[in-house]
């Protein structure tokens, strides 16, 4: 099985979502990361980033949530984009799984027509309220005809271990990371926004636009404890370790 890291698009935010502490006027800017896992038995995707029309025009795709997140994306840094550079095309994607239903890790579903959807059944929930656009959920990222199949707990998508997909709810409630097992390269665990810093891994900090804080830290100990045993955490957003990941067609097995 071979990993590739594929760029999602890129944000600049305001520092003190991440950071406790932080001025006003402080900014980070923050990789959108996804992830392809090319396994014997189909391609996958772990999150889809941000939708390719957000590069030119935010406010049109995401409203009022624009004021919050800077699009620093350049034409073509996309995941579309991305993939046809590792020579796939949307219809070679059998599974998509969304760590969770916010719009910068969900943008591109509606790409993928010929995949099966996973995510947790308490995302889908939360993402279908009446108010849901509030908190970061977008129908038009989501609420598409393809097959969306749910879990509530642990998931090993292909029964051998090589991707176990792991609840870890706090920044949303149906948060989900994978943890990816290769041959050469060891164990991964794709946290997303279990934890997006490894800032916040090291403070034990939770970011504010923390869904349940409790629920957060529990699911950071988990994550603690899984680096401890050997796998290497890629975090959600960390800039300073996207700029060390082999990224496009480079790859990890």
């Amino acid at each position: 099985m071979k990993m590739h890291v594929l760029s999602g698009g890129r944000l600049r935010m305001r520092r003190g979502v991440y950071v406790a502490g932080a001025e006003k006027h402080e900014t980070i800017d923050l990789p959108v990361a996804c992830y392809l896992l090319r396994h014997p038995q189909g391609n996958v995707l772990f999150d889809t980033g941000c939708h390719p029309s957000t590069e030119t025009d935010p406010e049109g795709r995401w409203g009022t949530m624009s004021r919050a997140m800077t699009v620093l994306s350049g034409p073509g840094d996309n995941l579309i984009t991305n993939l046809e550079s590792v020579g796939l095309r949307p219809d070679d994607i059998d599974v998509v799984v969304n760590s969770h239903f916010h719009t910068d890790h969900c943008g591109c579903n509606a790409y993928f027509r010929k995949a099966t959807f996973i995510c947790h059944a308490h995302e889908l929930e939360a993402a279908s309220q009446a108010d849901a656009d509030r908190v970061g959920y977008l129908a038009i990222d989501w609420k598409l005809p393809m097959p969306m199949e749910t879990i509530d707990g642990e998931r090993d998508l292909f029964n051998d271990g090589r991707i176990v997909l792991l609840p870890l709810p706090g920044h949303t409630p149906g948060m989900t990371g994978a943890l990816v097992a290769l041959d050469r390269s060891g164990a991964y665990l794709l946290a997303s926004d279990a934890v997006a810093l490894r800032h916040s891994l090291e403070t034990d900090s939770n970011p504010r636009n923390t869904w349940d804080h409790e629920q957060a830290t529990r699911s950071m100990a988990e994550v603690r404890r899984i680096e401890a045993s050997g796998a290497t955490v890629l975090f959600g957003h960390d800039d300073a370790q996207w700029q060390t990941l082999r990224r496009g067609q480079e790859h990890y097995d």
